[in-house]
């Protein structure tokens, strides 16, 4: 098996799950920061300027192409590094080394935003920003990823066990607008913790102090931010009590089901995080998830940041970090 042979089948959906177009986009985007970062790894290595012409020395066995597309099948379809190397014929240490390369670069390129194509959301205070700016509702909710299960007795295991699944799960909280668009995904924290804890670790509440403006759609483990902020978050209504009128809970009904109908978008948003297998059951080292899981989320808003939309954007969108600068 040659390697034009394997690249001309990984490059296919199937495999990498991104279309060919927007694999030769990705592939422009990220060449010249692989070139950089290359560049000051080999400098820092040497302790001076480069000694000979640009491309003198030992060559890649995996060109930068390559190196994107294992790094795609990995996270698409959770294949072993090995079983790409026999595809490639080359040594699995190569693979690993190639996807330990780009996935920090796909982690850091943050979340497209709908018909701004050069702008990326990267902290929660950009989407609260793009949020004000556009007068977008948000729809912020919660996703387990199920992880491996520690040596026994080791410290710190239990955090992991999920109250709800009864599993060693990582949780992460998902932002997406009415349309289910991706717009921010991560905080990545232990199973073992509450949703209302992590908004509160995350600074969700306080980005809800900065911009009065900004509206979101929240689930039931929300509550205490709904209560909060009652102007701003909206949860689902609160259960009557058993010896209610048939009426009022009949009105419970069709307002809680009216509140879901609002928020279900952003249960597309996870699912669609899930289609791509580390994040249905990961099953690598715990300390990559973080980056795995940024790496995974800023392809899939690539692809929902396409979706039509009929409204016209705004001109006043600044992102936070800009405004601080």
């Amino acid at each position: 098996m040659t390697k034009k042979w394997a690249r001309a089948a990984l490059s296919h959906r199937a495999f990498c799950g991104i279309s060919r177009s927007h694999l030769g986009n990705l592939i422009k985007e990220l060449a010249d920061l692989w070139l950089a970062r290359c560049e000051s790894a080999l400098h820092q290595r040497r302790g001076t300027e480069r000694q000979r012409e640009a491309g003198a020395g030992p060559k890649y066995d995996l060109v930068f192409t390559d190196r994107v597309l294992v790094t795609l099948v990995h996270l698409r379809t959770g294949l072993l590094h090995a079983a790409l190397a026999e595809l490639y014929g080359t040594a699995r240490s190569t693979v690993s080394r190639a996807i330990g390369e780009i996935r920090p670069l796909l982690a850091a390129r943050g979340f497209a935003v709908p018909d701004r194509p050069t702008v990326r959301l990267r902290t929660l205070a950009d989407v609260f920003a793009y949020a004000e700016a556009e007068a977008i509702t948000l729809r912020i909710d919660g996703a387990e990823t199920q992880v491996r299960r520690p040596k026994a007795n080791r410290p710190g295991w239990r955090a992991f066990v999920s109250g709800k699944k009864k599993q060693n799960t990582i949780k992460t909280t998902t932002v997406s607008d009415g349309k289910g668009r991706l717009l921010w995904s991560g905080a990545d924290r232990p199973g073992r913790m509450h949703d209302q804890t992590a908004m509160r670790i995350e600074g969700i509440a306080e980005q809800f102090r900065l911009y009065p403006r900004v509206r979101a759609e929240v689930d039931e483990g929300c509550r205490g931010l709904a209560n909060e902020f009652p102007a701003q978050v909206s949860a689902p209504p609160k259960k009557p009590k058993d010896d209610a009128p048939l009426g009022e809970q009949y009105a419970w009904r069709e307002m809680r089901r009216r509140q879901s109908s609002a928020r279900n978008c952003v249960g597309r948003a996870n699912a669609e995080l899930q289609q791509w297998r580390p994040l249905q059951r990961y099953t690598d080292r715990r300390e990559d998830y973080a980056e795995t899981h940024a790496a995974i989320a800023s392809l899939v808003s690539d692809r929902s940041a396409r979706r039509a939309t009929r409204r016209r954007p705004s001109t006043e969108l600044v992102l936070a970090r800009q405004a601080a600068c």
